[in-house]
């Protein structure tokens, strides 16, 4: 038997599907993202809906955002779901979650099997919404979790782990190994739980300074921030930001990064008014 083909469906490599299989993953899933009646839940990816049918279980009714018109199609004669779910059949990058949340009246409680090649870009992308949202649980190759998850001075610490936790407060839940999944992926998995600040820890004025300065500086991460971020700042403002010229990117943690990047944006301001005088 094709072990690509899943209770009748054929998995997409283009759309990175891998279907959950395991009862007792399901369960310890279900249980971390404990959704009570009454609450906003939206899935990113429900795929044959093994997450979909327990959560939506224990609710009246919830969201689900499918880019696959097949998968779309079952579940709107899904017997046990096709009167408790919104289907939205959309590319989940696309989705304005901020609006959601506002039509739903209450903040979103997102989670999903998220397929692997589009987990980082679509963190990023939920990110940007988090004032409309209470939690997200997803299901990521384990690496990304690692990342997602990495404190300074370690290899997995990197981009995404200081834009991830400026924004919210990241615990592994869950390690899911490979023979949970048909077909099987390669890697590792694991569930982790994303819940946005209430009050952002470092606050910075200008994101885009934010992103723009990790990502210079993860870009070159072997070299020193004085190679790597010599561009943006001199030796001396370095030093007199309280940084040692000979730390790599990896050594600077969340709340460095954001003063570097507050500083960068008061210099633009200062700039910007000099130019207009």
């Amino acid at each position: 038997m094709n072990n690509r083909v899943h209770q009748g469906h054929f998995a997409r490599k283009r759309f990175g599907q891998n279907f959950l299989k395991d009862q007792f993953v399901i369960d310890s899933i279900v249980s971390a993202i404990h959704p009570m009646p009454g609450q906003a839940v939206v899935e990113i990816g429900p795929g044959l809906a093994a997450l979909t049918e327990p959560v939506a279980a224990r609710l009246e009714n919830m969201t689900v955002i499918e880019l696959d018109r097949d998968l779309a199609a079952r579940l709107e004669v899904n017997p046990k779901l096709a009167n408790k779910l919104r289907i939205i059949q959309a590319d989940a990058m696309t989705v304005n979650f901020g609006e959601l949340s506002e039509e739903l009246g209450q903040p979103l409680r997102v989670f999903g099997n998220l397929p692997y090649n589009i987990s980082t870009p679509l963190m990023f992308h939920l990110f940007t919404y988090t004032n409309a949202i209470s939690d997200m649980h997803f299901m990521l190759q384990k690496e990304v979790v690692n990342r997602l998850v990495a404190g300074p001075n370690s290899k997995a610490y990197g981009r995404l782990s200081v834009m991830a936790q400026y924004y919210c407060r990241v615990i592994p839940v869950l390690e899911v190994p490979p023979e949970s999944f048909t077909p099987a992926p390669k890697v590792d998995s694991a569930v982790v739980r994303l819940t946005p600040h209430a009050e952002i820890p470092y606050p910075v004025s200008d994101i885009r300074i934010l992103a723009r300065l990790t990502t210079d500086a993860f870009n070159q991460r072997r070299k020193t921030i004085r190679n790597s971020l010599g561009h943006l700042f001199t030796p001396e403002q370095m030093l007199e930001l309280g940084l040692d010229l000979s730390m790599r990117a990896e050594n600077i943690s969340v709340e460095q990064y954001c003063k570097l990047a507050n500083w960068l944006s008061t210099r633009k301001s200062n700039e910007q008014q000099n130019n207009e005088q």
